[in-house]
């Protein structure tokens, strides 16, 4: 039963994706207003399709350029992200190049960021700041790789520049949790099940989690942070969404939790 669900999901998967593709560039190609909702309304399909059931905790900002700042478990995040809310991410150069993956990036106006070219921080940065101004939503995962979904990364600051200190520019920690699968609270071994990280294949891996079944997942938005200094700020992002996401693993959700978003 799990190979053919499995089978089923994925084969409904790439047929919804290759036929939307044409439909998503031309709207990034013309630049018309669709290519930021059309995204958000794939994977919120995509989310139900896999069995992904989303509970958000807080409120994101909308209608003003934000940056969230957000721990990162693997390409679920994609996924989870996007169901939520029109937006977009910055994501290492290498993703680019990636078969499939790396046109579904583009296609979702990814920024593209060469890590290894310390000269190339500048130039992102200013497209970040021009997105942002342009009253965007990006996600941008300061630990810099993904984890096994126990545990938050410390955060980097390298690119923070580009919203710390900026006029009307909002940044915005939020924390993500792998909590459960099957509708039960998942323990430490099954979160690898889901959590994308280390010199896992991509494919491979895809194909197992589809296999495993539903998928619990808690985000939470917290209180957008001022602060003008990028070290500073990574600090305080990392220290809000640690916390985050231990309350989500331990189960101490706010009694105000709203319904999820998603029913598989």
């Amino acid at each position: 039963m799990p190979t053919l669900r499995a089978s089923a999901i994925l084969a409904v998967f790439l047929a919804v994706t290759f036929a939307l593709m044409p439909v998503q560039a031309l709207g990034v190609l013309l630049g018309l207003p669709y290519r930021r909702s059309l995204p958000h309304a794939y994977h919120r399909f995509v989310a139900s399709l896999f069995g992904i059931r989303i509970r958000v905790l807080g409120e994101p900002i909308q209608k003003r350029g934000t940056l969230l700042l957000a721990n990162h478990t693997g390409w679920l995040d994609i996924v989870i992200f996007s169901a939520v809310m029109p937006l977009s991410f910055v994501a290492k150069s290498e993703v680019a190049d990636w078969p499939f993956f790396g046109t579904l990036a583009k296609l979702q106006r990814t920024v593209f960021v060469a890590r290894a070219r310390r000269s190339e921080t500048g130039q992102v940065r200013d497209t970040i700041r021009e997105r942002l101004a342009n009253g965007e939503t990006l996600v941008l995962f300061p630990e810099g790789t993904s984890s096994d979904g126990n545990a938050v990364l410390p955060f980097k600051s390298a690119l923070l520049g580009a919203a710390a200190g900026e006029t009307g520019m909002i940044v915005q920690p939020v924390s993500t949790a792998y909590t459960g699968i099957h509708g039960i609270p998942m323990g430490r071994e099954n979160r690898p099940l889901f959590a994308w990280y280390g010199d896992m294949e991509l494919v491979p891996h895809l194909w197992e989690a589809l296999k495993a079944g539903p998928l619990d997942v808690v985000v939470e938005f917290h209180p957008p942070l001022t602060e003008t200094d990028r070290k500073e700020l990574a600090r305080q992002a990392e220290r809000l969404v640690r916390n985050g996401h231990i309350r989500a693993l331990a189960g101490t959700l706010n009694s105000k939790t709203r319904p999820p978003i998603t029913q598989p």
